[in-house]
């Protein structure tokens, strides 16, 4: 008896191993594949920010129509909504793998155009499938990983955007110095379409969402329902910082570039130099965001840090003050404490969002953050193309939209509740969401049976 019960027991811890050992293979596996994707929409993405310069001059732009044309571009959003939401009803797995079919062909549409309209109709649509992706591929990081790894995955998933986002300011010059045109860009964005058949043996099919797909909490659900009772001051917290963080960072990351080089006047190369020196540093922001938003917690990792990153974006737009011996190291500096910051910002609140809403939803409030972010940023354009003239000049307007940043991470930290260490279902109040979608049916059951009773 004896012999059996611990031949018994070694089975089981030797079952427990193996099961540890799928879940710990399967969840690299869905990290890599994650790391990939976001790579390339990093990538994709970042082309008209890099490119703003040459862009203006291929299509005949002054400052005022090159921001007229980045607030349209901004429509995509309205794009990401429908997949964010077609996410929580199809599955992640589908809008990502169709996302990435579709994305390379509307950047063949983009290489050919030759008016800043078309130009800007095929980027909406590119925008739009990389960002219904990309929501989908973040949640997927929530869903799929343990609890004591769902902030690593979102750092490894910054990290891979920023990798992707700084591949173009490493490219533009060698362009510029070769004499090819700016356009050479978006080759690696048509090539992505090869990335469709490993991600699909990648990404899981039996998924979380898979398991829930069928149920009235899942299927019944819609798009509104963020501002359900039980998720309405989470909602509506979210959406206030996403709109104040869309204005400043509009500003400080769509106009960079361009400041660098057509105001400050830098060469193209230097002012690739701090971009890219900013971003390879920055990226030490990740792993300090995940271990920060493990040890501290989301909100306080958000609230702190990610106040103090748009001070870094005020001393460079405000520029090295005078007699500083050597101004490159100013804005170099100044240039990697905001993306070191905005790194850690970016895994506390990707972490934090992802963790707040049920599985119906999830994905569906990243689309209604996207949303958000596209009225904004629209609105941040136009303001900016308004008050140029009456601030005295592009760098001013970047300036006061930059101070934005700072209240998002004050109401941040008053309004979103902590989730660090709670299993999934918990934090999402899963059980809490599921009892009030029965709850809405119940009456209507209880009518008809009493109508049936009367009959």
């Amino acid at each position: 008896m004896a012999l059996s019960g611990t031949g018994d027991q070694d089975i089981r811890a030797d079952a427990e191993g193996v099961h540890d050992t799928q879940r710990s293979s399967g969840a690299v596996t869905i990290i890599a594949a994650i790391v990939i994707l976001l790579i390339y929409q990093g990538y994709s993405l970042s082309i008209v920010g890099v490119a703003s310069p040459w862009i203006a001059k291929s299509f005949a732009l002054d400052q005022a129509k090159l921001a007229e044309l980045f607030a349209w571009m901004s429509l995509s959003a309205f794009g990401a909504l429908i997949l964010a939401r077609l996410a929580d009803r199809v599955g992640r797995r589908r809008i990502i793998l169709s996302s990435l079919v579709l994305a390379p062909l509307c950047a063949v549409g983009a290489v050919m155009a030759r008016h800043p309209a078309q130009f800007a109709v095929t980027e909406i649509l590119i925008s739009a499938l990389l960002g219904g992706s990309v929501s989908s591929a973040i949640v997927l990081l929530a869903e799929e990983l343990p609890n004591e790894q769902r902030a690593r995955g979102q750092a490894f998933a910054a990290g891979a955007s920023a990798i992707g986002g700084v591949l173009g300011y490493m490219v533009i010059p060698f362009l510029l110095q070769w004499e090819y045109s700016w356009r050479w860009l978006l080759a690696p964005c048509i090539a992505g379409i090869v990335l469709v058949f490993p991600l699909a043996r990648m990404l899981p099919i039996d998924s979380r969402w898979a398991r829930l797909a069928s149920t009235n909490s899942v299927s019944g659900s819609r798009f509104y329902d963020i501002f359900h009772p039980l998720y309405r001051r989470r909602a509506i917290t979210l959406l206030v910082c996403a709109a104040l963080d869309t204005i400043a960072g509009s500003a400080v990351n769509g106009w960079l570039y361009f400041d660098a080089v057509s105001i400050i006047g830098l060469s193209p190369q230097k002012a690739s130099s701090v971009i890219v020196a900013g971003m390879v540093f920055g990226m030490l922001g990740f792993p300090i965001g995940a271990w920060a938003a493990d040890r501290f917690g989301r909100v306080p990792t958000v609230m702190y840090v990610g106040g103090a990153a748009w001070f870094g974006a005020l001393a460079f737009y405000w520029g090295p003050p005078s007699g500083v011996t050597w101004p490159l190291v100013w804005l170099t500096a100044a240039y990697c404490w905001f993306k070191i910051a905005s790194g850690v910002l970016t895994v506390g609140a990707n972490s934090a969002a992802t963790e707040l809403f049920p599985a119906a939803l999830r994905t569906t409030m990243i689309g209604w953050q996207g949303i958000t972010a596209a009225v904004f940023s629209m609105l941040a354009q136009v303001m900016i193309a308004k008050l140029i003239g009456p601030l005295g000049g592009l760098t001013n307007v970047i300036r006061y939209l930059a101070v934005l940043g700072i209240p998002s991470a004050a109401i941040f930290g008053a309004f979103i509740d902590e989730t660090r260490g709670l299993p999934l279902e918990v934090a999402a109040k899963e059980e809490a969401w599921a009892r009030a979608r029965n709850f809405r049916r119940e009456p209507l059951m209880g009518r008809a049976s009493a109508g049936e009773s009367g009959k």
